[in-house]
Parts: structure tokens; C-alpha cells; sequence
């Protein structure tokens, strides 16, 4: 249930949506004696738009998330398992695919090269929630990293999950760490926050290893606008998601902390 209703409220409430549904309910009030507010309706989401899609404000909201935990040496080692979180890679026609967050699955593939005894376990199954779909995310991985020429031996694939505390929860139990092991998680630096509070809740000590920055750590952060509207509006979708997140999983008791920290 949890699953669904988060799908379905963020459809609706995701601060893009939300803003151009209610220019659409001005749009269609404009027509009626409802015109007055209509306009007052239309202007703010106007306002929001345009704040969403060329102001710093995408930025000034993500970076608080990607500061949150440090990035690591890569070579740091030993290490027992790398754990890479779904949610940046897919099959289509056959082929493999990757969006925005690639970078979770290239510094997967260096991780795996730099510590060859480490298990390379990879947490995904299908967020689908209209359609099941014919291959799933830990598959398309698992056809990257052989492709490759990753040794099939040191792969785990965790292909159930659907969502984080999901990805937690089913690695935990698939590969039984023990005490004293190191294992690094890698996901976007925006959703190690969140990842590491409901990898703890479940009882698994992993060590963040984030990735796939998408502001820079700059004063430049605050002031510099967007020059294209697309990264501006996926970059206010991940961050207020992710804040949205973080409370409904505080909430419900999946994670330790309403933001958690090193």
C-alpha cells in the first residue's frame, strides 16, 4: 500500500505537476465566473514554473542532500561488497539503457576493478506501477556488468525490490553480511541520505560512497540560473522528492532519522 500511494500522490503533488494542473484548472476556470481567481491562480503558477525551470532554486534545494555525507577515496579498501541501488538502468529493445544517473552504475563498474575480491551486488527490481514489465533492472545490470567482462561469480542480483527501504530490507537478507565486513553503498549523493537511514532501520552497517552530483559545491549553486529547463526541472523533481521522502519514511518508521548523517 505504501508503495502505491507514494507513486500516486508524487504524480500528483511533485512541484512541476502540481504547477502546470493548477495552470490547467486556471486555464479552464478563466471561462467561468470563476475568472477572478482563476487569474490568481494562473499567475502563481506561472511564478512557480519559472522559478522551477530557470532559477538557482532546484539547486538550493538538492545541495543540502548531497553535502549530507562525504565522498570517499575510491581505492580505500578492504571491502567486502559493493551494494549499488537501483533506478538508473533498463533494457529497451533488447539493449541497455541508462537516464540521468548513470554515474551509480560507472562507479560501480570502477569500484568492482579497484577491489576484485569485493561482491558487486546490484538492488532492483521493477517500479513499474501501471504495467509488469519483462526484464528488470537487476537483469539489464547484470547484462552490463558481463558485458563488461565482471567475473559472473562475484555478482548478486536482488531483483524484487521496488522501492528504497524495499532495496534494503531484500539485500539484507540476501547476502547475510557479518560483523566487521565492509560494505559501500553507491547511489546518487541527493538519495544517500535517505538510502543509508533505511539501510541502518534494517539492521545493515554500510558506509556511503556517494555519486551522480548534480550541483557543484559552489557559492555558484545560489546564483548562477539554468540554461536549460530540463535539468532544471528533473534536478526540483529528485531534490523535493527526496525531501518528501525523507519525511514519509521518518514517519512510517523506515528510516533513524529525519535526515540522516555520517
Amino acid at each position: 500500500m505504501f508503495f502505491v500511494l507514494s507513486k500516486l500522490v508524487w504524480l500528483v503533488f511533485s512541484p512541476v505537476n502540481f504547477a502546470i494542473l493548477a495552470a490547467l484548472l486556471a486555464a479552464l476556470l478563466a471561462f467561468t465566473r470563476f475568472a477572478r481567481p482563476a487569474r490568481w491562480i494562473g499567475l502563481i503558477a506561472t511564478v512557480a514554473l519559472v522559478l522551477l525551470a530557470f532559477s538557482p532554486l532546484p539547486r538550493a534545494v538538492i545541495r543540502p542532500l548531497e553535502d549530507r555525507f562525504p565522498q570517499q577515496e575510491a581505492g580505500k579498501g578492504p571491502v567486502a561488497g559493493i551494494i549499488v541501488l537501483g533506478g538508473a538502468i533498463g533494457m529497451a529493445r533488447g539493449d541497455v539503457v541508462f537516464n540521468s544517473s548513470a554515474a551509480r552504475m560507472t562507479r560501480a563498474v570502477e569500484l568492482a576493478r579497484l577491489h576484485p575480491q569485493a561482491k558487486l551486488v546490484f538492488t532492483g527490481g521493477s517500479a513499474n506501477l501501471v504495467s509488469e514489465v519483462e526484464t528488470t533492472e537487476a537483469e539489464a545490470a547484470r547484462k552490463l556488468f558481463e558485458g563488461i567482462g565482471l567475473d559472473p561469480a562475484r555478482l548478486v542480483l536482488e531483483d524484487k525490490s521496488r522501492n528504497t527501504r524495499e532495496n534494503a530490507v531484500f539485500t539484507r537478507r540476501l547476502v547475510d553480511p557479518k560483523p566487521g565486513e565492509r560494505w559501500l553503498l553507491v547511489t546518487s549523493a541527493w538519495h544517500m541520505p535517505r538510502s543509508m537511514g533505511v539501510f541502518r532501520q534494517a539492521g545493515f552497517a554500510v558506509e556511503a560512497f556517494p555519486v551522480d552530483y548534480w550541483s557543484k559545491g559552489t557559492p555558484e549553486d545560489f546564483i548562477r540560473p539554468y540554461s536549460r529547463v530540463h535539468r532544471a526541472i528533473e534536478t526540483a523533481d529528485n531534490g523535493f522528492k527526496e525531501w518528501v521522502g525523507l519525511l514519509a519514511y521518518r514517519l512510517a518508521g523506515y528510516t533513524d532519522a529525519l535526515l540522516p548523517g555520517p
